[in-house]
């Protein structure tokens, strides 16, 4: 399925549109995750949450390059799961 056709999915509000994000991207958004992450858990949570940030921020925003602002999308999530989980606690 072309890009522009999961955008219109997601401008529709289809649930199709995220089945049809994780066929084509799921992969790519996995490695960028595990590279970042190194944990299997981590990684399928964070593309998870790149799913739900595109589902949210979709209808106000028309993507161009779609692969590229999910990638991105999942490396920001992944660098702040990363940067939480090293973090001191405080006492």
């Amino acid at each position: 399925m072309d890009d522009r056709d999961i955008i219109a999915l997601y401008w529709q509000r289809a649930e199709r549109a995220i089945h049809e994000t994780a066929a084509k991207y799921g992969g790519l958004c996995y490695t960028i995750a595990h590279n970042i992450l190194s944990s299997r858990e981590d990684s399928e949570e964070c593309v998870n949450d790149t799913y739900f940030r595109a589902w949210n921020a979709m209808p106000p925003e028309r993507p161009h390059a779609f692969r590229t602002w999910l990638g991105r999308i999942t490396r920001n999530l992944s660098i702040d799961r990363w940067t939480a989980g090293r973090t001191p606690s405080r006492g």
